[in-house]
């Protein structure tokens, strides 16, 4: 018997199962899945992206203060045109005939069978009138967009803007193209993935010179696109608005937060712009305009300015002496309008001499903070003034200054707080005195601070001791809720609560104290203020005036910091308008007329420095 007589067969049936898996496999590629069909029908199809509309933008309070608006970018196929009355085309886009050729020259180079962005973001009115003479005008074509509006024409620091998207983003984010719009600032960019939504497409047939001849398949694979989610901010959008009124004609910012959250209620920069002015056709030079402009409009300054803090600082250097034990709240200094040390000079402003603690933020004595500040850098537990140097300087750190605080807003900026390398490269290694640095006591030498960070101490003396990261994000969809996450940790700074009672003791005593106060002008009758002045030096001009404050004593409400550029004294101006913010937001309206009167007609741009 022929021991190979049955591999025939099983050759034979491997053939046959091999055949068999072959047909299925084209059975189901050629009949049930209708994917690589579609995929090989590509080079007949033109796929038109329908953009979603933004999510909208409301106020704490429900108000409205972004929507959407149709814009239209009208599109031109080259190889479709036809010849056409160029003055009329002219005329009612508003165009030039070079500026017509050159667009078309450049449609061409990108490809003439192809779609390409002629004009873009067409008002409503001037589509309505081009829409009629459209089938004049063979090639061309209308796909419909969004864009933003704003009913009050404030916050544009805080809400930003949206622009195209530029070719590094294109290659290195899947979701976009060239051509898209994608949030260049504010919320806009923090919060794009939520705002953005999702793109649907539109699939056509097209022929071999890209006409279109009808809806790929009746539409079954075109998908819609899901309208971006809408989002709820912080801020208060009449107390905004009335910000930005009260820093007209004014150089600085104000940032008030609500210190039980960490919410930012509102956030000026001023010189501010109409966000109306980085939308539509004219948004490129109205940009440039902005740009040039030697007011900074475009620049930030409660997230990107650092100013020295000046007496303002003293609350956290008197917070720091009562915790390592080098004052206690009955702890008093001789004051001679000043501060002596050999030759060594501190000027002071008048008040009554030998003040304890609370007396001390009250009249702002800087001989005080000199004598605190000197006896913790000299103190023998230590060991050394570096070594109390750097004790120090991790408390500072602990109330967010030196380092970004998170707030969730782009280009925010660290301040500064000096290094113990810093001072070895100017004195020497081992060779630092505490007089050599006694300025920081009062809040100048290298010291810089945000206005944002400012306002976050605010909260942190009404809070005792904590605060939460200052954020503009109040509500998100469910699936977005994450990202507020890092604002609900609460975060402690080095001072134990029991030592912030004499210190809001005097900043209420700043400001209502019968025997004087720095900021007596902040009263507003019936609701109890607190408040501490600053002078930050300004080495190119007028001091800088500034102010720290909350209220009501009892259970505060808002925090705010005030920062008025060549100003001067803190109580000139920067307390006046932190005083009717908190009128404004806690009564919600304003009794003393006079009070406004001053601050509105005040113009403060006569007193920068000349260049």
């Amino acid at each position: 018997m022929n021991p190979f007589a049955n591999r025939k067969y099983v050759i034979g049936s491997i053939f046959g199962l091999l055949i068999l898996i072959y047909i299925i496999r084209l059975f189901v590629l050629q009949v049930i899945d209708q994917s690589y069909k579609l995929s090989a029908s590509n080079n007949v199809l033109r796929y038109v992206t329908q953009h979603p509309a933004r999510g909208l933008v409301y106020d704490r309070n429900g108000k409205l203060m972004v929507y959407n608006e149709a814009a239209y970018d009208l599109m031109v196929v080259p190889q479709q045109i036809e010849a056409f009355d160029t003055n009329e085309f002219c005329q009612m886009l508003d165009l030039t005939k070079e500026q017509v050729i050159s667009r078309l020259d450049k449609a061409k180079t990108y490809s003439r069978f192809k779609s390409s962005v002629f004009e873009k973001q067409l008002s409503a009115k001037t589509y309505a009138a081009f829409q009629e003479k459209l089938y004049l005008y063979k090639g061309f074509f209308v796909e419909t967009r969004t864009i933003r509006q704003y009913p009050q024409s404030t916050a544009a620091h805080v809400l930003g803007y949206v622009g195209e998207v530029n070719d590094e983003i294109a290659t290195t984010d899947n979701y976009y193209v060239a051509g898209d719009y994608i949030g260049i600032s504010g919320v806009e960019k923090s919060y794009e993935e939520v705002l953005r939504g999702k793109k649907g497409v539109e699939i056509f047939m097209v022929d071999v010179h890209n006409r279109i001849k009808g809806n790929y398949r009746k539409g079954r694979y075109d998908t819609a696109p899901e309208h971006g989610a809408n989002v709820t901010l912080t801020i208060d959008a009449e107390l905004q608005a009335y910000g930005e009124l009260l820093m007209g004609n004014k150089i600085g910012s104000i940032v008030a937060i609500e210190p039980s959250t960490g919410e930012i209620l509102a956030l000026i920069s001023s010189p501010a712009y109409n966000p109306e002015l980085l939308l539509g056709r004219n948004r490129t030079d109205n940009y440039n305009a902005l740009k040039n402009d030697t007011l900074k409009p475009l620049f930030n300054r409660p997230l990107m300015a650092r100013y020295p803090p000046g007496s303002t600082f003293k609350t956290v250097n008197a917070l720091i002496g009562l915790q390592e034990g080098i004052v206690k709240p009955e702890t008093t200094f001789p004051c001679m309008q000043g501060y002596a040390a050999g030759r060594f000079f501190m000027k002071c402003h008048y008040h009554r001499n030998n003040l304890d603690l609370t007396a001390s933020i009250q009249h702002s004595c800087n001989a005080y903070y000199a004598y605190e500040f000197r006896n913790l850098l000299d103190a023998p537990k230590y060991g050394s003034v570096e070594s109390a140097f750097e004790l120090w300087r991790n408390h500072v750190l602990s109330f967010g200054f030196g380092k970004k605080l998170g707030v969730d807003l782009p280009h925010e900026v660290n301040g500064y707080i000096p290094t113990l390398s810093l001072y070895n490269r100017i004195y020497g290694e081992g060779r630092l005195r505490s007089l050599n640095i006694v300025s920081l006591a009062i809040g100048q030498g290298e010291l810089l601070m945000t206005p944002v960070q400012m306002a976050n101490l605010t909260a942190i003396i009404c809070n005792n001791g904590y605060y939460y990261a200052p954020h503009v994000i109040k509500d998100l969809p469910k699936e977005f809720n994450n990202m507020k996450m890092p604002y609900l940790v609460k975060r402690y700074t080095n001072v134990d609560s029991v030592h912030f009672k004499p210190i809001i003791e005097g900043m209420y005593l700043a400001v209502n104290g019968l025997d004087g106060g720095t900021a007596r002008i902040a009263q507003i009758p019936g609701i109890e203020v607190c408040g501490k002045t600053g002078t930050a030096e300004n080495p190119h001009g007028e001091d800088h005036s500034i102010f720290i404050a909350f209220a009501p004593k009892d259970n505060p409400k808002i925090a705010l910091a005030v920062y008025i550029e060549n100003g001067g004294f803190g109580a000139t101006w920067a307390a006046p308008v932190a005083s009717l913010m908190i009128e404004k937001y806690l009564t919600g309206t304003i009794k003393r007329k006079w009070h406004e009167e001053r601050i509105l007609n005040a113009n403060l741009l006569d007193v920068r420095p000349k260049k």
